[in-house]
């Protein structure tokens, strides 16, 4: 038995089974339904619409750029240039070590460059008036190299002494303290771009045709239950993963206000399957017994006439007719228990149905 749907009762299905073999009218309503009883129902109007076959699905959402801030070099921290939590531009300077050792460093690595600078420029004056060799010569030149590479090189850990953003985006919480001395794998604080967002979904192999690069996905977060966000689908996965059978889907989502956090939960309902014109009827109005379903329709004469029906999607509060229906018929939703095929009808007003129309 199909859920939310209500069932014929077992006697009335015996009933019903006795009509359709026989071909007789079906009995009298008890308490003087021969007697011109007329029922009270409300029926809504059989209508087209478009309805979606939806998947529903759970992803996470992550920052557009995420990255631990640490440092290429050891040493002392000497300045702290950033707060918690604040927006930083690119570029801007985070941390500071001390340069002390690194400057005097240079400074003796420069002096040892220029003095070899020196006697390269005499050793090619004396290598043209062919007073040293050429050995002598090569000698002196890749002294002045390896000089010139020693400087580069403590110029590259003076730099490296000084820690970037290398894009903008929001600090972490601060994970050292001025005066400590760090190593390379020490972690300074995180840096996340939060301006846009990634929703990583995990979309079923089945489902898959269904999503295309530039589709629109609607989600909701459990901080903001009200609140629908929209992405656009930019990546698809060229490969499935083959314990799961399914493929990773990434869609940006914009967050110009920063509510959306990373490592939030994004709940989405996929459509895979649209049909715009499909006829729709409320839940209450189908009855059911096994795989049958059935529901009463207005006749000509104002009276009830049973008719099986085949459903197709289920929606919320109604459900799709494939078969057995017809745009603009109606179909008895509220008092379907107190009636039977043939059954007269008085129809309530058409404000009584409102809720069922929505």
């Amino acid at each position: 038995m199909t859920p939310g749907f209500r069932s014929l009762p077992a006697l009335f299905s015996a009933v019903l089974a006795a009509v359709f073999a026989g071909g007789c009218k079906p009995p009298a309503a008890s308490g003087g339904g021969g007697g011109g009883m007329v029922f009270q129902v409300i029926a809504v109007e059989v209508r087209k619409q478009a309805v979606a076959e939806v998947v529903p699905l759970v992803g996470t959402l992550a920052a557009n750029e995420s990255i631990e801030v640490k440092s290429e070099a050891e040493g002392v921290v000497a300045r702290i240039a950033f707060d918690e939590g604040a927006r930083v531009a690119a570029g801007a300077l985070l941390v500071a070590l001390d340069q002390t050792k690194l400057t005097a460093s240079l400074h003796e690595a420069e002096a040892a460059m220029e003095l070899s600078r020196a006697n390269l420029e005499r050793a090619k004056q004396l290598l043209r008036d062919k007073l040293i060799s050429q050995q002598d010569f090569d000698q002196t030149s890749g002294s002045f190299n390896v000089n010139q590479s020693g400087v580069e090189l403590r110029r590259r850990l003076l730099k490296d002494a000084e820690i970037f953003a290398p894009f903008a985006g929001t600090t972490g919480a601060r994970q050292v303290s001025p005066g400590q001395v760090i190593s390379k794998a020490s972690i300074l604080t995180t840096l996340v771009d939060l301006d846009t967002m990634k929703a990583e979904l995990n979309i079923p192999e089945r489902f898959l045709g269904q999503v295309a690069i530039g589709q629109k996905i609607d989600f909701r977060v459990d901080a903001f239950p009200k609140d629908r966000f929209t992405g656009e689908v930019y990546f698809i996965s060229p490969q499935l993963d083959s314990g799961t059978r399914t493929a990773l889907v990434k869609a940006r989502v914009a967050n110009t206000e920063g509510r959306l956090k990373g490592g939030m939960f994004a709940k989405l309902d996929l459509a895979v399957r649209l049909r715009e014109s499909a006829l729709v009827v409320p839940e209450p109005a189908i009855l059911s017994s096994g795989d049958t379903n059935m529901v009463f329709v207005v006749g000509p004469q104002t009276n009830a006439v049973l008719r099986p029906v085949t459903l197709g999607l289920r929606l919320a509060g109604k459900a799709e007719v494939v078969s057995g229906l017809e745009p603009g018929e109606w179909v008895v939703v509220e008092g379907v228990k107190k009636i039977f095929p043939g059954a007269p009808l008085r129809l309530s007003p058409p404000e009584a149905a409102a809720a069922y129309n929505r």
